[in-house]
């Protein structure tokens, strides 16, 4: 596993945040919020388009990880090892009682395996390289133009004409690799501090996508006019209920220290 995923690790683009040592949801939701602001500083809105794939992890196709592998040069014994561990997996069905021929297993990644988050990641990459030199948010000199942890893809443009095409080119390479865009859960928005918003329409094909004021992304509320209002003042909410169902044992004299951060923290992670 280490020997692959140092491999893998140098294919994968900085904007991926998912299953990377010293990265996780926080460092992508930081970035996402601090591009958002530093674009409302100069006055631009950000076109922002929220990918949504069907059953992303079930699609993988085998011979695609495999050409994936093959062209950053893994080696070809730790090859064989992950040919073993995916390409000879056999299911059978069983219906009351009759068990129905074993059939090969061609596409999907294994449920708790340790290399499935680097394949996927891997397998991810391939999809939005042939979107890396289009036209994106200008920040430090860099031009970025989309944000992903695991398969929540984020697109990121200027405007609606640039989202659009950022749009069909993940599409149309995803289609490639046998993943499909769910046009009914993927949502546009775009962030501005103008007085009335635009207001635009983004097709995946003939459907329409919906627009939001509010998008949970990671977790985290993103608003379109840029401001964390609405996420601080429920967080603000949550601690004080915590704390007020705490207050007995955080403020009880006869207790030490000690013990009312040990119970305060046993509760909440029983929460």
């Amino acid at each position: 596993m280490k020997r692959i995923r140092s491999k893998i690790k140098s294919e994968i683009a900085d904007e991926q945040y998912g299953s990377i040592e010293g990265k996780g949801t926080t460092n992508a939701i930081y970035t996402l919020r601090t591009l958002i602001q530093r674009a409302i500083e100069v006055q631009k809105d950000v076109y922002l388009s929220f990918i949504n794939y069907t059953k992303a992890f079930d699609r993988v196709r085998h011979n695609e990880i495999m050409k994936d592998l093959t062209q950053i040069k893994i080696d070809g014994k730790d090859l064989r090892v992950i040919k073993n561990i995916y390409w000879e997996q056999t299911a059978a069905m069983r219906v009351e009682g009759e068990t129905s021929t074993y059939q090969k297993i061609k596409r999907g990644v294994r449920q708790g395996c340790v290399l499935s988050p680097d394949l996927f990641s891997l397998y991810s990459e391939f999809i939005v390289r042939n979107i890396e030199r289009l036209r994106g948010i200008h920040i430090g000199g860099h031009i970025i133009n989309n944000l992903k942890y695991a398969d929540d893809i984020v697109l990121i443009a200027e405007n609606t004409k640039d989202l659009q095409r950022l749009l069909d080119i993940v599409r149309e390479e995803s289609q490639k690799r046998g993943l499909e865009l769910n046009s009914k859960k993927t949502e546009i928005m775009v962030v501005s501090r103008k007085e009335t918003p635009p207001n635009i329409n983004i097709y995946i094909k003939d459907t329409k996508l919906q627009q939001r004021d509010q998008f949970k992304y990671l977790g985290a509320l993103i608003s379109s006019d840029g401001r964390d209002t609405t996420e601080i003042s429920p967080r603000i909410a949550q601690s004080k209920a915590m704390f007020k169902r705490m207050k007995n044992i955080l403020t009880n004299p006869q207790l030490s220290i000690e013990i009312r951060r040990w119970n305060s923290s046993k509760k909440e992670n029983n929460m």
